[in-house]
């Protein structure tokens, strides 16, 4: 190249765009195993996902999580929720461009407990997608509901264009629950 300066600046394109797909790897590394989960548990688990999407992405992610249900779900369970926040989460930075996701998960009444993953993006119609869902090549909601399943839970999306998104997964902490949620659903 003959022209050192134009050879200098392509040079800092290729160190940025190293550093961002070094990002990328490492989040998507994360995201396959999050070995803190396993070694610190999901609240942990959830915190370090929200700080590589802010680092990654410069997504804010708040998470708020009630520890005192924490000791109500077994390990395979807190991995499958933090299987079905990373997805809602990601769902809503690539389709949303929502400024704020929040993550909530507490205690809705005695053996159940809510996780709720809300934006405030720009929305979409919900029925229209789950019409022409067939259709579509993204796995999000088809991977929401199948984590949802593995649960015994059951999902519910709300959203509008120009409302933003609330995914709320009701989960149940005992058979009875189980039973009780899936008969006044109308499932099973």
């Amino acid at each position: 190249m003959q022209n050192p300066a134009a050879a200098a600046k392509e040079l800092a394109k290729l160190e940025d765009m190293a550093r961002r797909t070094t990002k990328e790897i490492r989040h998507m590394l994360f995201t396959l195993r999050p070995l803190v989960l396993e070694s610190q548990g999901l609240v942990a688990a959830l915190q370090a996902m929200a700080g590589k999407m802010k680092e990654t992405y410069s997504q804010t992610v708040l998470v708020n999580i009630d520890g005192g249900l924490l000791g109500q779900l077994e390990m395979g369970r807190q991995g499958v929720i933090f299987y079905i926040v990373e997805e809602a989460v990601n769902n809503a930075r690539k389709h949303a461009r929502a400024a704020h996701i929040g993550v909530r998960l507490r205690s809705l009444e005695e053996g159940l407990a809510l996780l709720e993953i809300q934006d405030d993006g720009v929305g979409f119609d919900v029925e229209a997608v789950n019409r022409t869902y067939d259709n579509r090549g993204s796995l999000g909601m088809v991977n929401l509901r199948e984590r949802t399943e593995l649960v015994n839970g059951l999902l519910h999306i709300q959203s509008a264009p120009g409302k933003g998104t609330r995914v709320q997964v009701f989960i149940p902490l005992t058979e009875e629950v189980a039973d009780r949620l899936h008969h006044a659903a109308g499932v099973g």
